[in-house]
């Protein structure tokens, strides 16, 4: 055995004893755990959000586009929270649902206790609570998911979060996560304007990216799934609305 190899198995071997617990920091200061977490999160379809003056767009690719789901009741990347606020997710399906439940109960405790809905960077923040406690407790492991989410309240506007693992969120104006996301967060950086992109351009510009960088030969309607959420400022009211095939082809 040559020196090289004795020094990657040393180095593995150092790794293993913190990769175990999610609570334990190696000597370079990382959380093996929440590490793979985030390398799940980049084996799984890509979600996008793009944040434009009148309104947001969120797009996420569907893995699973058998033609015998039902697409009233099924949803792979964009869950609707409340009237104004709607998230994509990127990563374990199954631990998004249990943070997707809290995310609404996080929501309509705020609206039962103060009478008008929360401010979406609240519901944000304390969700990521929930997130980073499983990083920091023994017996549990991170929630293997990234959220993109976008919202309207009257103390923003307009707004789109991202999330992952640790618990760790932030303010963006155009951002992807999953798989290619570097490509596409590369194309974002040259083509989003900032302060001139309406919904339209948005919505060209997240077919655009994806045409780009999802692996497929042909981008088709069944392979994405696109939601946009505008408000009225004369009813005050939010909508958000999920984009049918017929749309997204024209």
């Amino acid at each position: 055995m040559n020196i090289s190899s004795i020094v990657d198995l040393k180095t593995t071997t150092m790794a293993r004893r913190y990769d175990t617990r999610a609570t334990i920091f190696s000597p370079e200061g990382r959380l093996y755990q929440v590490e793979y977490a985030l390398e799940a999160i980049s084996h799984s379809g890509a979600s996008l959000g793009i944040l434009a003056e009148n309104g947001v767009v969120l797009a996420g690719e569907k893995r699973n586009i058998s033609p015998l789901l039902d697409d009233v009741k099924y949803s792979e990347k964009i869950y609707k929270i409340h009237d104004d606020l709607c998230c994509s997710v990127s990563g374990i399906t199954s631990d998004a649902n249990v943070l997707i439940n809290e995310l609404r109960m996080i929501g309509q405790r705020y609206l039962l206790t103060y009478q008008e809905p929360a401010p979406i960077e609240y519901i944000v923040s304390r969700l990521c609570n929930i997130k980073q406690a499983y990083t920091q407790y023994g017996g549990k492991r991170p929630f293997g998911v990234s959220f993109l989410y976008m919202g309207w309240d009257k103390h923003y506007g307009y707004q789109l979060y991202q999330s992952d693992p640790s618990g760790n969120y932030g303010g963006w104006k155009a951002t992807c996560v999953g798989h290619n996301s570097q490509t596409a967060i590369s194309i974002l950086k040259q083509e989003y304007k900032i302060g001139e992109t309406q919904l339209n351009d948005a919505l060209r510009l997240a077919i655009r990216v994806f045409s780009k960088t999802l692996d497929t030969t042909k981008l088709t309607p069944e392979k994405i799934e696109i939601a946009v959420l505008q408000h009225d400022d004369k009813t005050n009211q939010t909508t958000i609305r999920m984009l049918k095939d017929d749309e997204l082809t024209t």
